[in-house]
């Protein structure tokens, strides 16, 4: 492998679920800057677009725009079915689309439960259907599930979405076991503490930042580079014996419980 290509990516065809958001931007930056060929699959067309043209801005070249609701699996079929067209097939699936609304246990309704779940398991695992059959034809590929550290620590009044990001969490692991002996890797990235779109608003309020930072042992909020440059390494040559796992993105966040219990005498100084 030459030097330049030392991730293993150059011409590969990534796609990338939730290509609009900031996560998603990100990540298709990162897939195009080391020479992968990027689909970006999203609801929102016109965030999609935004992304292409930082994608074009950035790195000079040109990703594939896919229209697609990944909760329905017609839309996913049709999805594959292009990238199939365009690129001959998908070699890496960064499923990354993602819902997260406000919502008590003990009032939520059933389709408010099922909103999350459509999109943030449902969705991943119709894609890895779609997708992974390509990756098996060539007896080669990677799956990298954007989960979330609300997988492993519940939280409260978020509806489904802790549920939701743990049983992708399993589900990789699945398709880890199940698709290994064929070729397909399937590892989860869990971010906690990123600043993206879908949690602006929380950092807006006054104090919030520096509230959380104060928790964090790297002292800062997470980016969504920090997300995508750990994707494109699970997605990447250099992860080739690396399947079923679980990379946490939080700065040491979840790491943090027993430093934030009171111990007089053991404060730093």
């Amino acid at each position: 492998m030459s030097g330049s290509d030392w991730l293993g990516l150059q011409g590969r065809n990534v796609v990338i679920t939730g290509a609009g958001g900031g996560i998603g931007r990100a990540l298709a930056v990162s897939f195009a800057m080391a020479g992968a060929n990027v689909a970006l699959i999203e609801r929102n067309e016109e965030s999609a677009e935004q992304t292409a043209r930082t994608v074009a801005d950035e790195v000079g070249t040109r990703a594939l725009i896919i229209a697609c609701d990944v909760t329905q699996p017609d839309s996913v079929d049709v999805a594959a079915k292009r990238v199939l067209a365009q690129f001959g097939g998908c070699d890496v699936l960064v499923n990354n689309a993602a819902l997260l609304r406000p919502g008590s246990l003990d009032t939520l309704t059933l389709v408010e439960w099922n909103a999350g779940l459509s999109v943030n398991l449902n969705g991943y695992f119709l894609c890895a259907q779609a997708f992974g059959r390509q990756m098996r034809a060539k007896s080669a590929g990677a799956i990298v599930n954007v989960a979330s550290i609300s997988a492993s620590h519940p939280q409260g009044q978020s509806s489904s979405y802790s549920a939701s990001k743990a049983a992708v969490v399993m589900l990789s692991q699945q398709l880890a076991t199940e698709w290994g002996p064929m070729g397909v890797r399937s590892n989860v990235v869990s971010p906690g503490m990123i600043e993206t779109p879908m949690t602006r608003d929380f950092y807006e309020t006054p104090g919030v930042r520096e509230r959380r930072s104060a928790v964090v042992p790297m002292r800062r909020i997470g980016r969504p580079q920090d997300v995508a440059d750990a994707a494109v390494f699970l997605a990447s040559a250099r992860a080739s014996y690396v399947n079923g796992q679980e990379i946490v993105v939080d700065g040491g966040y979840t790491r943090m419980l027993m430093n934030l219990i009171p111990r007089p005498g053991f404060e730093s100084q």
